[in-house]
């Protein structure tokens, strides 16, 4: 199992006229979370669209929201990889506020895509290399 902890802070332009993050921003968090727990085991989504050719499009989201995240909150997004992939790969992810109250969950699921054809295939063995080991 992977699980990684990013912070970030709820920025004025993110939220709604009651000072909530507007609903619409959560979906940019689950990203960060992704790339940010890719990154800290030497995974670049860069890397893997520019030297592989492999594209991964979210075709799932399951949201709940369980109390509002604030302006000018440090959220902690914690981004878990339960299982290895295989032609799919499901982030689940957790929202923390300041107080570390679990705010938000979310689970999300990505396709590989051959950037070539456009055709599903498998988790490139680029990303099997450095996830093995974690599970």
């Amino acid at each position: 199992m992977l699980a990684f902890d990013y912070k970030k802070r709820v920025r004025y332009g993110e939220t709604d006229m009651m000072g909530y993050l507007y609903n619409g921003n959560y979906a940019q968090l689950y990203e960060i979370g992704r790339v940010e727990t890719m990154r800290s085991i030497g995974l670049s989504y860069k890397i893997l669209e520019q030297d592989f050719r492999i594209m991964m499009p979210v075709v799932h989201v399951e949201a709940r929201f369980i109390l509002p995240a604030k302006y000018d909150e440090e959220l902690t997004i914690k981004t878990i990889l339960k299982q290895l992939p295989s032609r799919m790969i499901t982030f689940e992810n957790e929202i923390y506020n300041e107080d570390m109250t679990l705010i938000h969950t979310a689970v999300v699921k990505l396709f590989f895509i051959d950037m070539s054809n456009g055709k599903k295939v498998s988790c490139p063995q680029y990303m099997l290399e450095k996830l093995r080991p974690l599970f």
